[in-house]
């Protein structure tokens, strides 16, 4: 891929447009001109280049289900399939959907760390290990960029909780933040070259990240060679002469920011140079021309070159499969392990009963700037109900839900949205899908932000059950809701008392009132909402929304019809889920229980003795105190659009479950060795150091989680029967390979994830301490590689797998450099940072 600076004639390209530009517009174009974009420049041949959240899938500038988009599994589930080349696949899936929206650039792959499991917004990122993270980062970032879209690496850096996220300074010692923290961002650099970075709210260290010079001007750019642009989070600019000099190239969103003729006044008065701000208009350009938005540069990516088309449905399926994790596959009655069901089949499942609120709404995607609008969600009950032979007696039970909230309106909403001016003349429509008007920066034809007075929510709504129907609001304004004609509420909604100011412009959940209705009679509803206008935002926006809750049954009686479905069938199947209040970005959790009556739930359908098989859906670590009593529990992650489909294909065995541990999960919080996300007067200290995850795990003794980074079944077994290593030559990136045999010992193909650990080494005898010398406490052992191998029954595969010489350093902070530590060291391998079933030594020696 031609991506240099230089190449394809970019440099002088963007010399000669830099060349053409006066102060006033150079300073503009570091400078949002919406919630979305950068300006264009029709003079020096320069598009609008336009910007979009990505982790999942592409929503574009419109945040509205009016413009649907493909939703693939959660970040962490990518992760859970230990596979960067089908990382690359979904980039390149998503480089198709960007250029089909017109999109040039994603906001993604998020890369910050599973510290604590309390994190809100580790569904969006990877995982607890930073080998495993920049591996994944890795494929995805070439593969978006092998279509011709750029990203941005986030968020640079320790952006790892939610608590106070845009004022918290977190104080990391030089070494977890090197060994842990900057560790993902620097693989990604070296190893995907991404034209973005983008810079968090945070601080690390007595600095906000948008004006650390260290960090960026000298790690980043100096010392990892990075050539790209740094964009700031959004809103995250402070400072407008710190920023530049900081190294912070573009300042987002506009048209409100501290660039732009803030920058230019800078410039005159003396504060910052001009060469200082051409330097940073220079990344822009170049990142312009490599997506294509400058004449007279070639594309860093040619049309003719990018991949063929790609089916997102089938990348969906396949990811989520891949992704489910199998924690447990217990036999019960004489039968081997419960799952896969094998319905329909001589001596298989002839009942099922399907259990769980999340089974028939299922929850595909995490809460938060990752939300995209797919045009469909294949639900848990939809996919199984699909997929299952018409012999096989199914049965479904609500039991019990995830949550008692109001939800957005959806099921049986017909609504639209339309915008008046004061004096009541309609200025524009929009067709409104999810019941939510979500407007920053991107109106309806006809409307703006400065005319637009109120806005109506309005259509009908037909009940699929008959009963008392909530209904409520969310979001600030003076506010008035009617259904079937009756006043809910009318009344002015003032901004929550929060610290997020997202979360204080969306707001919370309000009952607002009860209508009886009849399944199947629609009825009109409609929400107006005169817009506010506080003066402290920034930006122009309209956020509301309708909400609904169907007629509450009384609880018991609905756990009592699941325990009758359970015992009526051979085999129950109960769904458990987090919600988008448990689970979002904005805030942390407070604690990692089921949120309503599900653990109940699943105790009183396992001790019916029918076979139980928990999916739980969920983007991080739950508390599962009934793991013991159920006979498997699967987990699916928020698996995306095709969830239901995938699960359908997983429990009735036509895939394997695919997936592996990229977090440990504990028994109970109080069990987790870091779980300290609220910071202190302003300060979070990372007091571990390099001990988070499985390396604080295996520090301990007399403790072990419930599962340990790694672990997942599959539906065949393996035997490791061989390994051996080979060393390097000289002082390379690797310290050698080592190659290691399984052999598929089961009844059916599989495919299986060899994992590699490398040990500390054995002291070496020079008296300078533990681990050959080094002089610092390190963990037992750390992933160093792994690779996955198919095989069908009774073959062998091989792993080849690179031991990496960054296994074996660690950062010398008294010398500020990686130094290799001498010793014999162990490369083991297994499935699982617990499950180790072979080693061989690894010599590592310095030279002189």
């Amino acid at each position: 891929m031609a991506d240099a600076i230089g190449e394809n004639g970019t440099a002088e390209a963007v010399e000669k447009a830099l060349g053409l530009l006066d102060l006033d517009t150079k300073a503009r174009l570091l400078s949002g001109q919406d919630m979305w974009s950068l300006p264009a420049v029709p003079a020096i041949g320069l598009r609008s280049l336009v910007m979009s959240d990505g982790p999942i899938g592409v929503r574009g500038v419109h945040w509205t289900a009016a413009d649907p988009s493909i939703a693939l599994p959660s970040p962490t589930a990518l992760a859970a399939t230990w596979d960067p080349e089908l990382a690359r696949r979904a980039g390149r899936l998503l480089a198709q959907e960007a250029r089909r929206k017109g999109v040039h650039v994603l906001l993604a792959p998020t890369v910050n760390l599973h510290r604590s499991p309390l994190g809100g917004r580790h569904f969006e990122a990877y995982s607890e290990d930073p080998y495993l993270t920049g591996e994944i980062g890795t494929g995805y970032v070439t593969g978006v960029q092998d279509g011709g879209v750029g990203t941005t690496v986030k968020h640079f850096v320790a952006n790892d909780a939610e608590t106070e996220r845009f004022t918290v300074d977190n104080e990391i010692g030089a070494r977890a933040l090197r060994e842990l923290y900057l560790a993902p961002f620097e693989a990604i650099v070296k190893n995907a070259r991404p034209w973005g970075i983008m810079a968090a709210y945070n601080g690390v260290n007595g600095s906000t990240m948008t004006e650390h010079r260290e960090l960026q001007q000298g790690v980043l750019r100096a010392e990892w060679g990075f050539d790209g642009f740094i964009v700031s989070d959004w809103l995250a600019a402070r400072d407008t002469v710190r920023g530049l000099k900081g190294g912070l190239d573009v300042a987002m969103p506009g048209p409100r920011t501290v660039y732009g003729e803030a920058l230019a006044a800078a410039v005159r008065d003396g504060r910052v140079t001009e060469a200082e701000l051409d330097e940073a208009v220079r990344r822009l350009l170049t990142l312009a021309a490599r997506v294509g938005v400058l004449d007279g540069a070639a594309p860093a990516v040619a049309p003719a070159d990018r991949p063929g088309p790609i089916d997102g449905d089938a990348l969906a399926r396949e990811i989520a499969r891949r992704s489910f994790v199998l924690l447990r596959n217990e036999g019960a009655g004489g039968r081997g392990a419960v799952l896969p069901l094998d319905a329909g089949a001589p001596g298989g499942v002839r009942s099922l009963a399907l259990i769980g609120a999340a089974a028939r709404d299922a929850r595909v995607l995490g809460g938060g700037s990752a939300v995209v609008f797919p045009d469909h969600v294949v639900s848990p009950l939809d996919g199984l109900r699909a997929a299952l032979p018409p012999d096989v007696r199914f049965s479904y039970a609500v039991g019990a839900g995830p949550t008692d909230e109001l939800t957005p309106a959806a099921q049986g909403f017909e609504l639209r949205a339309v915008v008046r001016a004061a004096d009541g003349r309609v200025l524009g429509e929009s067709r409104l899908p999810g019941g939510q008007v979500q407007w920053i920066s991107d109106f309806p034809e006809g409307v703006s932000y400065e005319e637009l007075h109120t806005v109506e929510t309005v259509g009908t709504f037909t009940p699929r059950e008959s009963g008392a129907h909530s209904f409520g609001t969310r979001g600030l304004g003076g506010l008035r809701l009617v259904v079937d004609g009756k006043v809910l509420f009318e009344g002015e909604q003032l901004p929550p008392d929060v610290g997020d100011p997202f979360e204080a412009f969306m707001g919370s959940p309000v009952p607002r009132g009860q209508v009886e209705l009849t399944a199947g009679a629609p009825v009109e509803v409609s929400l107006t909402c005169a817009v506010a206008r506080p003066e402290e935002v920034l930006l122009d926006a309209v956020c509301f929304g309708l909400l609904h809750r169907a007629p509450e049954r009384d609880a018991e009686e609905l756990l009592r019809e699941a325990v009758a479905a359970a015992s009526a069938a051979e085999v129950a199947v109960v769904v458990v889920a987090t919600t988008e209040r448990v689970e979002s970005e904005g805030f942390d959790r407070g604690h990692l229980r089921l949120p309503g009556r599900q653990d109940e739930l699943v105790r009183r359908v396992a001790a019916t003795g029918t076979p139980t098989v928990v999916v739980v859906n969920a983007g991080s670590p739950v508390e599962m105190a009934w793991r013991e009593e159920v006979a498997a529990v699967l987990l699916s992650w928020f698996p995306g659009q095709e969830a239901g489909a995938a699960l359908a294909d997983v429990l009735l065995g036509a895939e394997e479950p695919g997936g592996r541990l990229p977090t440990t999960w504990p028994e109970r919080l109080e069990d987790a060795p870091v779980s300290a996300v609220t910071p202190s007067e302003g300060r979070l200290v990372y007091d571990e150091g390099v001990f988070i995850g499985y390396r604080a795990w295996e520090r301990r003794e007399g403790s072990a989680p419930a599962y340990w980074f790694g672990h997942g079944l599959g539906y065949t077994d393996w035997a490791y029967e061989a390994m051996d290593f080979t060393p390097g030559e000289g002082d390379g990136e690797a310290l050698g390979t080592v190659t290691v045999r399984v052999r598929n010992t089961g009844s059916r193909a599989g495919r299986e994830v060899v994992q590699l650990y490398l040990t500390v080494p054995v002291p070496e005898g020079d008296g300078e301490g533990e681990g050959g010398g080094d002089g610092e406490e390190r963990p037992v052992r750390r992933l160093a590689g792994f690779a996955s191998v198919t095989a069908g029954p009774g073959e062998t595969a091989e792993a080849t797998i690179p031991l990496p010489r960054r296994a074996a350093e660690i950062w010398d902070e008294t010398e500020s450099a990686w130094r290799l530590i001498p010793g014999t060291y162990a490369a083991e391998a297994g499935r699982s940072v617990a499950d180790r079933r072979l080693w061989a030594p690894v010599p590592v020696r310095t030279t002189a």
